[in-house]
């Protein structure tokens, strides 16, 4: 009797060592059991600014045409992962960097930042950032996608062929606001806008787009702005291609005229559809589930899903085939369809276990629809090339091919 007794005074004892140290692993991990070969996180740290799972594995990657960092050191273009996002925010650590080429991110003191407005103003005026955010601010959702968003054959993954967008929740002041502080001349056409980057950032925007919804932000999902997204003040301008909104914004010029600037090099064309097409984004969508690189294990049931935007106001509806165009219907939007905002669409699909293309479109609230690659090339008076070297945006419907064994690939290759 005595040796069992004490058998099970050595089992209890045991098991309570084992639950002091599995209670220890949950207060490490601030909730979570750390797995016995797992580090300890740094707990100040933790507590400090909080990380995301180690099973979470998203990350951007540069450009494949476009190494960064390039042969200066310097980041170009680095693409979002929009395979794995969720929702329509994207995280401001995963947001999509483009810069100039052979440019730096400035290391920018807020405190000695200033942003001059001068021109055809009746004051001219400089503002710290304290005195921009004295100002009534607002919060509005909206993305960005850099002109150079092109899909190609050799690209694998939706982050190859859509990642240079994001769309994020920004917060700041009217343009309009600081604009009428200044006063604003009779025969201003447009403003010239400029940034603090050591290759100097320039574009010029119509003043009656900048007397709308432009944003002086200086958040960016309830926080600062990351230094990669423009610290400490930056220009949205909702639907313009993202040249157009200004990083480490520092001068506003109040003009007569469109000014050609830096920016504007190698985007102006005299053929004003061509011009229209290349400033605002058109109506776009891309299933990025399932997309290139995933495989659906077998027959059955599954959702497609993608994002939808357009620079001219909110997605109206987004339609999805696949059986490669023959017929469409109409997703469902599981998101709020802000303007000028991403989109999140789903479709209830049976997969009956052979080979299809699937592709969606999206219609925005002007009624403008998604094009496909061989409208845009009539369009445009352009051949239809695997390469699709129409000028202007790229925003085509974009096909996945799925094999019978349930692997994705790039419909164009």
């Amino acid at each position: 009797m005595e040796s069992k007794s004490s058998g099970r005074r050595k089992f209890l004892k045991a098991s309570a060592a084992i639950v002091g140290a599995a209670a220890a692993g949950v207060r490490a991990a601030g909730g979570g059991a750390t797995a016995p070969d797992m580090d300890i996180p740094d707990l100040e740290a933790l507590i400090a600014y909080g990380q995301r799972s180690p099973f979470v594995t998203s990350k951007r990657i540069s450009v494949m045409e476009r190494m960064s960092p390039d042969e200066f050191g310097m980041t170009f273009h680095v693409l979002s992962p929009i395979q794995d996002s969720v929702g329509i925010i994207t995280p401001s650590s995963l947001h999509y960097i483009s810069t100039h080429r052979g440019s730096y991110v400035p290391n920018i003191d807020p405190k000695e930042h200033r942003l001059l407005i001068h021109g055809m103003v009746d004051r001219p005026l400089i503002f710290t950032v304290d005195d921009i955010k004295r100002f009534p601010f607002v919060t509005r959702t909206h993305f960005l996608e850099c002109l150079g968003n092109r899909a190609k054959p050799s690209h694998k993954t939706v982050q190859e062929t859509h990642g240079l967008t994001s769309c994020s929740e920004w917060t700041g002041v009217l343009l309009s606001v600081l604009l009428k502080e200044a006063g604003v001349q009779s025969g201003a056409k447009f403003i010239v806008a400029e940034g603090a980057e050591s290759v100097k950032g320039a574009t010029s925007i119509p003043i009656g787009k900048a007397m709308d919804d432009c944003l002086i932000a200086y958040g960016q999902n309830g926080e600062a702005l990351r230094p990669q997204q423009g610290f400490p003040i930056r220009l949205l301008v909702p639907g313009f291609e993202g040249m157009h909104n200004v990083k480490y914004l520092r001068r506003i010029k109040v003009v007569e005229e469109d000014y050609k600037t830096y920016n504007d090099y190698g985007h102006l064309v005299p053929d004003p559809r061509i011009a229209a097409l290349t400033r605002i984004i058109g109506p776009k969508s891309v299933i990025t589930f399932p997309s290139g690189t995933q495989k659906l294990p077998g027959p059955g049931f599954y959702e497609i899903t993608g994002l939808a935007w357009s620079g001219s106001g909110a997605i109206r509806d987004v339609e999805i085939t696949t059986d490669g165009g023959q017929t469409w219907n109409l997703a469902e939007l599981r998101t709020p369809a802000y303007p000028m905002a991403h989109t999140r669409f789903a479709f209830p699909w049976t997969w009956d276990g052979k080979e299809c293309v699937i592709m969606s479109r999206c219609t925005d609230e002007l009624g403008t629809r998604q094009p496909t690659r061989a409208e845009s090339a009539k369009f445009f008076n352009k051949p239809d090339d695997k390469d699709f070297r129409v000028p202007g945006a790229d925003n085509s419907v974009f096909p996945w091919r799925i094999a019978a064994d349930g692997s994705v690939q790039n419909g164009m290759a």
